[in-house]
């Protein structure tokens, strides 16, 4: 069972996606299903998960109407006003579908702290009483915060997205490797391993790979996810080489784990049959 726990939709001609700026011109069209089922059976990749890319519930219910009928598509980590009162009662109708978590784009908040306001706490224990994920978009401005909150709440499974994007074109990693070995020490934390190739001017499986591998010293397979970020990753990679640097990271005992059933396990995945 191969999964691919982090990927994304998008059509900029039906819906704004601010974040997709005349820098990433390259990724600002389509991506549908027939766009990715290609790479999926050439590296026989069973499952996917799809992730949210804008902070409306109207895309979360077309990702889920999405997933409905396509076989492949297990779940959806789909965005809700967390800040709404009424949540709880959004998430059982959304939960009817194949919502698996939760997710909104925290890194792009004003406030560092902004997991900490006494709104967005009522929002994540709704989440965590859903049964549901919360993916974490932070950086290393917001480690401190993702903390708290995982401390604070541990019965809600957490996912960090991306290894919470090193800051790999400064070198400065010190704060980041500090923030996240402590998420690491909670056994309620995750991590993704994905998104590193966008983070750098041009990559190397040899320059990269040394993050894999501390995460994967922190978390253990147990807890480490492989996400393909496609088709942001296009920006710097294709879809071979972000499966190809996630493997070279990892020794033969670890891939069962990592490549798919740590996804299966923590978000709740139906096996296809």
């Amino acid at each position: 069972m191969i999964v691919d726990a982090h990927q994304h939709f998008w059509d900029p001609a039906r819906a704004g996606y601010p974040w997709l700026t005349d820098e990433l011109a390259a990724i600002r069209r389509r991506f549908a299903p027939e766009d990715l089922a290609p790479h999926l059976l050439r590296r026989g990749v069973d499952g996917t998960v799809v992730v949210q890319a804008r902070a409306s519930l109207d895309e979360t219910r077309e990702l889920l109407a999405l997933a409905a009928g396509v076989p492949w598509l297990l779940g959806v980590v789909g965005w809700v006003d967390l800040t709404d009162p009424e949540v709880g009662d959004v998430l059982a109708e959304l939960c009817e579908g194949a919502l698996v978590g939760v997710r909104h784009q925290v890194h792009d908040e004003p406030d560092s702290s902004w997991l900490l306001r006494a709104d967005v706490r009522r929002g994540l224990a709704a989440v965590e009483r859903a049964g549901l994920v919360y993916d974490l978009l932070v950086r290393e401005r917001e480690l401190p915060a993702a903390l708290a909150v995982a401390r604070a709440h541990p019965g809600l499974r957490l996912v960090v997205d991306h290894l919470a994007k090193p800051p790999l074109r400064s070198g400065d990693i010190h704060a980041w490797a500090d923030g996240m070995a402590a998420l690491a020490g909670l056994p309620n934390v995750h991590c993704k391993l994905s998104g590193l190739v966008t983070e750098v001017e041009t990559w190397t499986a040899s320059g990269l790979r040394p993050y894999l591998e501390r995460a994967l010293g922190w978390f253990g397979p147990e807890r480490s996810l492989f996400g393909s970020d496609w088709p942001v990753c296009l920006l710097a990679a294709s879809y071979d080489d972000v499966v190809d640097l996630v493997l070279s990271a990892l020794g033969a005992s670890e891939r069962a784990a990592v490549m798919g059933e740590t996804a299966t396990r923590v978000y709740g995945l139906a096996v296809p049959t």
